[in-house]
C-alpha cells in the first residue's frame, strides 16, 4: 500500500507512463491496443480540446461508450479529469430516456461518445473522442492535470436502478485512487500478463477495471462484446492469469460446457463481482477452473473502495468474507446500534478513505452515508469469526403470512438442482397470505416441471419458504451490471414469456 500519499487519477497515469511508456495498458480484442504513453498523450490532447471548448474546472462531461470503445473511453475519462472536470460514465445500453435523465440530473455541459454512436439529444455539445484531441499536447508533468487535487470530485456514476430511479454517486480522486501503488514491484495481480474481464462501461465494476489498467501489473483485456464462446476462446488464446466475471456470465459459460472444450489452465484467480455467488455456482466454478482461486468481491457503487473479499471455502460456502484493505463492517438494528454475531440486521461498511455521496441529493446522502459508514441496503449477519453472510436485499425480502423469507436462501437451494441453470425468487400477491413466493427458473433442458422443482425443495427449505408458483423462462431480466431485476419478473406474470410448468 502507498501509506498516506494521496494521488489524483492523472498523476497515476503520468507516473505509469514515465515508468513504462511502451507497456501495454489495455487491449480490446480485435479492435486495438493502447500503451501507457499513448494513453497519457491522447488524454492530454483531449484535456486541451475540452479546455478550448470552454469546459471548466468542476464541469460535468458525460462519456457515452460501448464495450468495443474501451480504449477511446479510457482516453476520454482521463482527458476529462486532466481538464479538471468531472467524468460521468454512461453505457450505450441505456434507453434514451435514461440517458436524458442522467444528463439532466448532473447538468452535463458536454458529451464525449463512441465513434459509431449518435450523440444524445439535449442542450450540450457532443463529439467523438478523436474529434476533441487537439494534437501532441504538452509534456509529462505540465499543462492539463497539474491543477487537479485529490479532494476534487472526479466521477459521477449512476446506480443500476434495480429498485427505483438511478442515483448519481460522486467520488473524489482520492477515493478512486485509494490503494493504488506506484512501485513497479508491488503492483497487483503480478502472476498475470493479462487480466480479462467483460464488465460494461458505466458500472462500478467497469470503473474498477479501468483503475486496474492504471495500477495493476497485467494488461487489461476485454472483448468487444461478451458471448460465452468468445470469452472462452480469449482465455485459451491470451492465457490470462486473472479473470473477472459477474455470476450471470459464469452461468452462461458453464451451462454451455465451454470449460470442457477450451484450455482454462492459465486462470489462477477467478473473481466474481456485482452480485453474490450462490454456493452451488462457486462449486461448479471451482471444478471447472481447478487451478484457480475462486474469489467473491462484495461492495457497492456507494461503498467502494470498501469491500469484503472471500476465497471460496467449502466450510463457509455462503460467506462473503471479511473487510479488506483497511475498511470495516458492522451489522446494526434500525436505530443504528451494532448487533452481536449471528443476529440479522442492516449491513454497513466503512470506507478506508473519503466516502462517496449522492450528487445533488443531500437528503438521500444523509440516509446512506454516516460518519464514514455506508449503508449497503442489504440484510445480513456476521459470524463469530467476522465473516459476513447476506440474508437478502432489504427490498427483496418477502413477507408471507407471519414469516419474512430470504429470497437469496431459496435461490441458493434452487441452484443445487442439477437441471436449474438460473433462478430468481420474488413475491406475488396472494389472497390469504398477502404475498406468496414465486420462483422463475431457466432450465438447462426441456421438461423440467414445477412439481419436480417443488419436490426437490421440500427437504431443503422450510414450508413457508417453498414457492407457491414456479415459472419457466427463457432468461431472467437483468440490468447492465448483470443483476436480476425482480420487479420486471412480477410485471411479467401475465406475459406469454412467463408460463407455469407442471402444476
Amino acid at each position: 500500500m502507498r501509506g498516506l500519499t494521496a494521488y489524483t487519477v492523472p498523476e497515476l497515469l503520468r507516473i505509469r507512463a514515465e515508468q513504462e511508456p511502451d507497456g501495454v495498458a489495455m487491449i480490446v480484442d480485435g479492435h486495438g491496443t493502447m500503451t501507457f504513453a499513448e494513453w497519457d498523450r491522447r488524454s492530454t490532447a483531449v484535456a486541451g480540446g475540452l479546455a478550448g471548448r470552454g469546459v471548466a474546472h468542476g464541469d460535468r462531461v458525460a462519456l457515452l461508450f460501448g464495450s468495443r470503445d474501451w480504449i477511446d473511453f479510457a482516453v476520454a475519462f482521463c482527458g476529462v479529469l486532466k481538464a479538471g472536470a468531472v467524468a460521468v460514465p454512461l453505457s450505450d445500453r441505456l434507453a434514451p430516456a435514461e440517458t436524458r435523465y442522467m444528463l439532466e440530473h448532473c447538468a452535463a455541459s458536454a458529451v464525449l461518445h463512441g465513434r459509431d454512436l449518435a450523440p444524445p439529444d439535449g442542450g450540450h455539445w457532443a463529439a467523438a473522442t478523436a474529434d476533441v484531441e487537439i494534437g501532441p499536447g504538452t509534456g509529462p508533468g505540465t499543462g492539463p492535470g497539474t491543477g487537479v487535487r485529490p479532494a476534487d470530485l472526479a466521477q459521477i456514476l449512476y446506480t443500476s436502478g434495480t429498485t427505483g430511479r438511478p442515483k448519481g454517486v460522486g467520488a473524489s480522486h482520492a477515493n478512486l485512487a485509494y490503494g493504488c501503488v506506484t512501485q513497479p514491484n508491488r503492483r497487483r495481480f503480478g502472476h498475470s500478463r493479462h487480466l480479462l474481464h467483460a464488465f460494461p462501461i458505466g458500472t462500478n465494476a467497469g470503473q474498477t477495471m479501468l483503475l486496474n489498467a492504471l495500477d495493476a501489473r497485467p494488461a487489461v483485456l476485454t472483448p468487444a462484446r461478451f458471448t460465452p464462446g468468445r470469452f472462452a476462446r480469449m482465455i485459451e488464446t491470451y492465457r490470462p492469469g486473472t479473470v473477472f466475471m459477474v455470476p450471470s456470465m459464469a452461468i452462461e459459460l458453464l451451462n454451455a460446457g465451454l470449460h470442457e472444450r477450451h484450455d482454462m489452465s492459465s486462470v489462477l484467480l477467478l473473481g466474481s463481482a456485482a452480485a453474490a455467488l450462490p454456493p452451488a455456482l462457486s462449486e461448479r466454478l471451482a471444478a471447472a477452473f481447478p487451478k484457480a482461486t475462486v474469489t467473491n468481491y462484495y461492495t457497492s457503487t456507494e461503498a467502494a473502495p470498501a469491500q469484503t473479499i472471500m476465497i471460496f471455502d467449502r466450510d463457509r460456502p455462503a460467506a462473503l468474507g471479511r473487510p479488506a484493505f483497511g475498511g470495516a463492517l458492522r451489522v446494526t438494528d434500525e436505530a443504528g446500534t451494532p448487533l452481536p454475531a449471528g443476529e440479522v440486521g442492516e449491513v454497513w461498511m466503512r470506507s478506508p478513505t473519503s466516502t462517496r455521496s449522492y450528487y445533488g441529493d443531500a437528503a438521500a446522502s444523509a440516509q446512506a452515508f454516516r460518519n464514514g459508514w455506508v449503508r449497503m441496503g442489504d440484510l445480513g449477519y456476521v459470524d463469530a469469526d467476522g465473516y459476513l453472510y447476506l440474508v437478502d436485499r432489504e427490498s427483496d425480502v418477502v413477507k408471507t403470512g407471519a414469516f419474512k423469507v430470504s429470497t437469496l436462501q431459496v435461490e441458493a437451494a434452487l441452484y443445487e438442482h442439477p437441471r436449474v441453470a438460473e433462478a430468481a425468487v420474488f413475491g406475488v400477491p396472494h389472497p390469504v397470505l398477502g404475498t406468496a413466493l414465486a420462483a422463475a427458473i431457466v432450465p438447462r433442458s426441456a421438461g423440467l416441471s414445477a412439481t419436480e422443482v417443488r419436490a426437490f425443495l421440500m427437504d431443503r427449505v422450510a414450508r413457508h419458504e417453498l414457492p407457491e408458483r414456479v415459472f419457466v423462462v427463457d432468461d431472467l431480466p437483468r440490468n447492465r451490471s448483470g443483476k436480476v431485476i425482480k420487479k420486471e419478473l412480477s410485471a411479467l406474470l401475465g406475459d406469454s414469456r412467463l408460463h407455469t410448468e407442471g402444476d
